[in-house]
């Protein structure tokens, strides 16, 4: 084709397009939709897929990971000890890093700041392939026990806390107290977060390091599974084999520490710790727009289908003068890809619109969310499916027009409505195609949302009205023993507890739904583990007098934490009722005894109350037994404060931190929210694919609704002399409207046949999505439908009313 035959097809796709503005807007809209969502949810999976981790060679990369079935544990962190038993018998790392996520109070320069960060070994920059801006990185020296503490910050953190001041390299700060030297500022290209590994107890990037030198004390703390480890494979060595080597190590470990028989210790390559959680539902989503895509490419279809009706006069005078069946095919085509163009652009806007949407929400379930945007492999994607879909929804009507046959065409004058259905079988199948796709669609967002009521109706195990949470880290001189541990959070109560609509207030080491917690070996007296039985292991928890009755947490049976509970009285705990039925099936706990087996010096400890069960982990995650201890007895140094205000509890936090800046003005206050922010925050993730499942759906059923009433509304403009015949022949208006609605339904009825078997089988791969309903949910099955069928005949029912309503003189004289 030379290019000046290419641009008049240009230019008659245009004209053409003006001719019916209404039709393009349609088709233009409804292809914006589907590309646009298919752009969208395209440059997520790039990102979790196909782009490449910002590291040297990724693929060598992997997390070292404790998993023990036989408790319900898929991932856990190892110990130090058990790193060090890694790294003695490795042949199959180049490298091996520990890390501990920590909080740290910086002061020294400005004001007090606190600063997430990592202890880690010198190891995790060469891993990563770290580069320092200025200055220098860890070194193997800085991970020598005994050896002076140093400290590395990212570019980040140097431009918001320093200003970018390159005289930081040297000087000293004083971290949880301690004069430390800052000896390096990494490269602003640098990027590490939970996404990418594990922080443990850090809530967010880290902005700090500082070596982590494993002492005796660390490496003798066997069960003190609290750490990330990070791995680079050799090269030449596959992840199978690092795997088979470490199933020999596990059988160590296991015989030697006396583990649970499922205990193993697993390589997870970094790319599937990254996206393996939101795997599935990235490609349900995937799933979900290509089938509205199809649905938009069989309603431009079928609204090019019903006009080319109405353009086969058109086409067959052309023919007469001369244009032959191929040159007329192209040309139309070439109409079809233009709407295409058109539809893609938009689609890259509506995309573009998405994305930011899904940035704004944060919700919760996209890791490297920040690496999404519109880049050229995204861009580029685009383009493809535009002129693909071009081709795809406008071959057939090109194909119809330009094969018309031109006598026939040039005598026409109508046709009627019946012959119309049955010559014309491809709008048909067209329009059940998108009634069944609508309706998998349907199908999925209706489960998600089942899914998602009932989880909201799951019981959290305390009260989240009301409630205000932050957390404080003590460290420093003003913090190096128990007694000044246990007098500040007294001081806090007191002080904290004194202000005008302050109900009660809290503290606690593990705050429910806020993405930590932590758990240990057990000894429960008078219990005896037998070897092919799981290890006992439960969740363990610091409190102070006061948390439970903040939180409302129900006493059950014996009392609370009191301030009767100091470190000098005897050892107690309080357990909640799932382990107290562990252990004694009437769930009478109060007066028996446990203790920890971190270590073998651990004395016995009394159980004096049991309470209500809390969701720790997400309303749709199991709980496990928990204990909680007095703070003042076991004291963590990073601890989450909890406070019940009558007021709002988001405009009582700035008093309440006053408060706490009265007693020490350089401790920093952070991570403010309400527990009802928190129990919101805990189901994102589920919120997040409701709501997108459920506007695709949308989308699907208006694009569906749309073709049907333009497949209907040409059939009858197209039937408009035999509908007169009908009339002057003694049909009434209720024959001609049950005849009309009729047909609609007609392919109603082997859309939704065909859309319950697709969606029977589809939903399959959404079961572990579900929670509280399953994949072949008959009443969602039933209900979408109905609902279908009620779109479908209000879709009928307006061109079907407008054909009951012809005057039969009228349309008689037409011809």
């Amino acid at each position: 084709m030379s290019f000046d035959i290419a641009m008049h097809d240009l230019r008659y796709a245009l004209r053409a397009m003006r001719r019916a503005p209404a039709l393009t807007a349609v088709i233009v809209l409804s292809l914006a939709i589907g590309i646009g969502a298919n752009t969208a949810i395209f440059s997520v999976a790039e990102v979790l897929f196909l782009k490449p981790l910002p590291y040297p060679n990724p693929e060598q990369l992997c997390l070292l990971f404790l998993k023990i079935p036989g408790l319900g544990i898929q991932r856990d962190w190892p110990s130090p000890g058990e790193f060090v038993d890694i790294q003695s018998q490795n042949r199959w790392f180049s490298e091996m890093s520990i890390a501990l996520g920590d909080s740290f109070n910086v002061t020294g320069r400005g004001d007090p700041v606190r600063m997430e960060g990592l202890m880690a070994s010198s190891a995790l920059f060469r891993i990563l392939g770290a580069k320092a801006l200025i200055g220098r990185t860890l070194l193997p020296e800085d991970d020598r026990p005994g050896n002076p503490s140093v400290a590395v910050i990212t570019y980040g953190a140097w431009k918001r806390l320093y200003g970018g001041d390159s005289g930081i390299v040297g000087q000293v700060v004083n971290i949880n107290g301690r004069a430390t030297p800052v000896v390096g500022v990494l490269n602003s290209d640098f990027a590490l977060n939970g996404d990418v590994m594990p922080m443990t107890s850090a809530i967010g990037q880290p902005e700090m390091f500082i070596p982590l030198q494993l002492s005796r004390m660390y490496i003798d703390a066997r069960f003190w599974e609290s750490f990330s480890v990070i791995a680079r494979l050799k090269p030449g060595v596959s992840m199978a084999s690092a795997q088979a080597g470490l199933d020999v190590i596990s059988a160590r470990i296991r015989e030697q520490d006396k583990r649970d028989p499922s205990f193993s210790i697993v390589a997870v390559p970094m790319n599937e710790q990254v996206a393996g959680g939101v795997r599935r539902i990235t490609l349900v989503l995937l799933a979900s727009v290509a089938f509205v895509l199809l649905i938009a490419c069989a309603n431009a279809a079928n609204l090019l289908l019903s006009r080319a009706v109405s353009r086969e006069k058109e086409a067959a005078i052309r023919a007469a003068v001369g244009s032959g069946k191929g040159r007329l095919f192209l040309q139309l085509l070439t109409e079809s890809m233009v709407l295409s163009v058109c539809g893609g652009v938009a689609g890259i806007v509506l995309a573009e619109g998405l994305i930011a949407l899904a940035r704004v929400i944060q919700p919760g379930n996209i890791p490297r969310v920040g690496e999404i945007g519109l880049n050229g492999p995204v861009l580029l994607f685009t383009c493809a499916i535009s002129l693909l879909t071009g081709v795809f929804f406008g071959v057939f009507p090109a194909l119809r027009i330009s094969r018309a046959d031109l006598n026939v065409a040039l005598r026409a004058s109508g046709r009627g409505l019946s012959s119309s259905v049955k010559s014309d079988k491809l709008r048909g199948v067209l329009v059940v195609v998108e009634i069944a796709f609508s309706l998998i669609l349907l199908v999925g967002a209706g489960l998600l949302a089942q899914s998602f009521i009932r989880l909201q109706a799951v019981p959290p195990g305390f009260d989240a009205s009301h409630v205000v949470s932050f957390m404080v880290t003590l460290r420093g001189p003003n913090y190096n023993s128990l007694r000044k541990w246990t007098q500040f959070f007294d001081l806090m109560r007191t002080r904290v507890a004194a202000l005008p609509g302050v109900e009660s207030v809290g503290a606690t080491s593990s705050l429910p739904l806020a993405g930590t917690g932590g758990w240990s070996g057990i000894e429960v007296e008078g219990f005896e583990r037998k070897p092919n039985q799981p290890e006992l292991q439960a969740d363990q928890r610091n409190a102070t007098p006061g948390y439970f009755n903040t939180l409302r947490i129900p006493l059950l049976r014996g009392r609370l934490v009191t301030e009767t509970d100091t470190a000098d009285s005897p050892k107690v705990a309080v357990v909640d009722e799932k382990f107290a039925r562990r252990f004694w099936p009437d769930g009478n706990a109060v007066g028996k005894r446990l203790r920890l087996t971190v270590n073998k010096v651990n004395p016995w400890i009394e159980i004096v109350g049991v309470v209500g069960v809390v969701k720790q982990y997400g309303l749709d995650a199991d709980t496990r037994m928990t204990v909680y201890f007095p703070q003042a007895q076991f004291p963590i140094s990073t601890t989450y404060i909890v406070a019940r205000t009558t007021p709002d509890p988001a405009t009582a936090a700035p008093a309440l931190i006053r408060e706490i800046h009265s007693l020490d003005p350089l401790l920093p206050v952070y991570g403010v929210r309400t527990m009802e922010d928190r129990l919101a925050d805990s189901l994102a993730r589920q919120r997040f694919a409701m709501s997108m499942l459920g506007a695709f759906a949308g989308f699907a059923v208006i694009l569906a609704v749309v073709g049907i009433y333009g497949v209907v509304s040409y059939l009858v403009t197209q039937s408009t002399h035999d509908i007169g015949v009908r009339m002057a022949l003694g049909a009434l208006p209720n024959n001609i409207l049950g005849l009309v609605v009729g047909q609609g339904m007609k392919l109603a009825v082997a859309g939704v046949a065909a859309g319950l078997l697709g969606a029977f089988a589809l939903t399959r791969v959404m079961e572990s999505l579900l929670f509280g309903v399953h994949a072949g949910d008959a009443v969602t099955f039933l209900s979408a439908a109905v609902l279908l069928g009620v779109v479908t005949l209000a879709a009928s029912y307006v061109p079907a009313r407008r054909a009951s309503r012809v005057n039969p003189i009228t349309a008689l004289r037409e011809d």
